[in-house]
């Protein structure tokens, strides 16, 4: 038997607790659209992403890049599967 460890950082509780939803409202899928990085974390995500990309990234640093990554990754499986609710409810979500 194989014994996987799964990670205990805030972002993967989170999507393991989202993913055990499986529920949805209009509501909650508009919200969900309406989510969205503020500038000063885009700013950063771009700052640690050049950094990375140089190869001048230090530890915590893309310890931080890669949390932006996967709440990033997360972000965008939420608002598709809110995309595909609306379509199939046949609401259509309002412009952000």
């Amino acid at each position: 038997m194989q014994i996987t460890q799964t990670r205990n950082t805030e972002s993967a509780i989170l999507a393991r607790l989202i993913q055990s939803r499986t529920e949805i409202d209009s509501h909650v899928a508009e919200y969900l659209l309406s989510l969205d990085f503020e500038p000063e974390d885009v700013d950063r995500i771009n700052l640690l992403a050049a950094r990375s990309r140089d190869g001048e990234i230090p530890p915590e640093e893309e310890a931080g890049l890669d949390s932006y990554i996967y709440v990033g990754n997360l972000l965008a499986i939420m608002q598709s599967n809110a995309r595909v609710y609306l379509r199939t409810q046949k609401v259509s979500p309002s412009p952000r």
